[in-house]
């Protein structure tokens, strides 16, 4: 199997593909497929996670719908290609990183039958983040049911920020790891979320 590096934002949406949430995908789905998500660090929270690449004949490629390095600024850039239909799943993960693995953003976007399974993936992956992440989950105006959590990891090796939010079909979770000293600044991760919105509206059929 290959396995790409990639960001934790994969492994919390990656529940709502085997959850209730993802409904519509109905009795074809394994009652209970392998997690292809692994954290490397903290119980899940790093960003550093292992992600399988999606089994061959999945035909839609998604990674138009990202964000680039630019829109993100500084010196963070994509180190590897993006994973298409992560945990075979419709839709595309991709890791930016800092030259020296400090700061990282895993951004995941999944693709789902319609709005409200998207919003239902919501509640799912906070569920998902239960004591991976210290603080509290706060409502943005980012897309649809955007909402943020800024913390710790449990072991306080990093500091992570989480935004998940929903756009039409599409559930999207950017993850934000750095040192614990070096948090992002929250407007900065808000902002980052809206040029990711403004990138699934315009490219999002449907």
């Amino acid at each position: 199997m290959k396995v790409a590096r990639i960001g934790a934002a994969g492994s919390a949406v990656a529940a709502i593909v085997v959850g209730a949430a993802v409904a519509g995908c109905g009795g074809s789905n394994n009652a209970s497929p392998t997690p292809s998500v692994t954290a490397s660090r903290s119980a899940g929270a790093s960003i550093s996670s292992s992600v399988a690449s999606p089994a061959p004949g999945q035909p839609t490629d998604y990674s138009a719908l990202l964000i680039k390095p630019a829109d993100i600024g500084g010196d963070l850039t994509a180190p590897q290609p993006p994973v298409l239909n992560p945990n075979n799943a419709p839709g595309v993960a991709q890791l930016f990183a800092s030259p020296d693995n400090s700061r990282r953003i895993g951004d995941s976007i999944l693709i789902v039958a319609d709005p409200a399974t998207a919003a239902a993936g919501i509640v799912n992956t906070k569920a998902n983040y239960g004591g991976k992440v210290s603080g509290t989950w706060q409502p943005v105006d980012v897309g649809s049911d955007g909402t943020m959590i800024s913390g710790t990891s449990p072991d306080n090796s990093q500091a992570v920020t989480v935004l998940l939010f929903s756009e039409g079909r599409a559930l999207v979770n950017i993850e934000f790891d750095t040192a614990v000293a070096d948090p992002i600044d929250p407007a900065v991760a808000v902002d980052i979320g809206r040029k990711q919105d403004a990138a699934i509206k315009n490219g999002l059929p449907g």
